[in-house]
């Protein structure tokens, strides 16, 4: 735990829509600059949020192109945030790391 996991079409269901809590999922692609940018981030918010239940992942647009259509995803990175498996909140673009943990503990309640 506390490693960002790869999502795919295949366990997109039990990793995201079917679980309970927060879920956050980078949406990206290995050719994208700012995407490459974004991916310490994410894998440290993977570690800080472990203990509270949050799972954060990541999926690449090419390799998942279902669940980049499903979401509109247009332009990458998106961050998707999920709250029992329903998406509640987007925000595109590389963000900071203080940005998406205020957006994640406001999700938590905290």
């Amino acid at each position: 735990m506390g490693k960002a996991v790869e999502i795919t079409t295949e366990n997109f269901t039990s990793q995201v829509e079917g679980a309970t809590g927060v879920q956050v999922v980078d949406f990206g692609a290995t050719w994208c600059g700012p995407c490459q940018a974004l991916a310490p981030t994410i894998e440290e918010l993977a570690a800080d949020y472990a203990s509270k239940g949050v799972m954060v992942g990541k999926c690449d647009v090419d390799q998942a192109s279902e669940l980049a259509a499903k979401f509109g995803i247009m332009s990458v990175p998106t961050i998707i945030f999920f709250k029992d498996g329903a998406k509640v909140d987007t925000i595109m673009g590389n963000q900071p790391k203080a940005k998406l943990a205020a957006k994640i503990d406001a999700l938590l309640g905290g």
